[in-house]
């Protein structure tokens, strides 16, 4: 008796512990909360991968983010998208609104939506999309990886799932990434959460904003 119920103790025990473990001290109890707390506690550089697009000369990501001065909401869309896409395109419109409202934010807040779908989404097609969505380029860019190890490779680093359904089109997670003035991921919302991402990019900007 005194064996089974030590046992069952042990037991007990090495589950707590073994969820603790996988939940962060029970943080989090999913993969994508699991994934925002691990990029909020320790950011993620952007990858030196190439990118191009309207008004975007072929450059590397990690160069075009890391300019000193802007922070980034950066979503991950294809131009062939019929559904998660067009919702993420339209928080990116009222984002777009709200940061013109603002004088544009003084250049210290900025959108880019990128394409995984690059042998599709060449820069003209990139353009005309932006247009269907009447992006203001000084506010939102558009740009896409010529390279598709290139893009695995950022899709990776910022661990997002992209599942091709065999018809052309696309599965995968729809999020706001948040990257900092150094090139950082520094903080990912859910694409419903554009309120709270935009107010924690204006924080974020204007924390780094040097003194008047």
């Amino acid at each position: 008796m005194l064996r089974t119920a030590l046992l069952s103790a042990m037991l007990a025990l090495a589950a707590y512990a073994a969820a603790a473990w996988l939940t962060h001290d029970f943080q989090v109890w999913t993969a994508e909360g699991a994934r925002r707390l691990e990029v909020a506690l320790q950011p993620v550089p952007s990858p030196a991968v190439e990118v191009d697009g309207p008004g975007i000369g072929p450059q590397a990501l990690s160069q075009y983010l890391a300019d000193g001065q802007s922070v980034t909401l950066v979503d991950f869309v294809y131009t062939r998208c019929q559904t998660v896409c067009l919702a993420m395109g339209s928080s990116f419109q009222q984002m777009q609104r709200a940061l013109r409202e603002r004088g544009g934010q003084g250049g210290q807040v900025r959108l880019l939506s990128i394409s995984f779908d690059g042998s599709h989404d060449t820069p003209v097609v990139l353009q005309a999309y932006a247009a269907r969505l009447s992006a203001d380029p000084a506010l939102w860019r558009f740009a896409r990886m010529p390279d598709p190890q290139a893009t695995q490779h950022l899709l990776a680093d910022f661990q997002v799932v992209v599942v091709p359904d065999g018809r052309g089109d696309f599965e995968h997670n729809a999020a706001l990434l948040l990257v900092d003035q150094k090139g950082r991921l520094v903080r990912i919302f859910d694409y419903a959460e554009q309120q709270l991402a935009l107010d924690y990019a204006r924080h974020l900007a204007g924390a780094a904003a040097p003194s008047p």
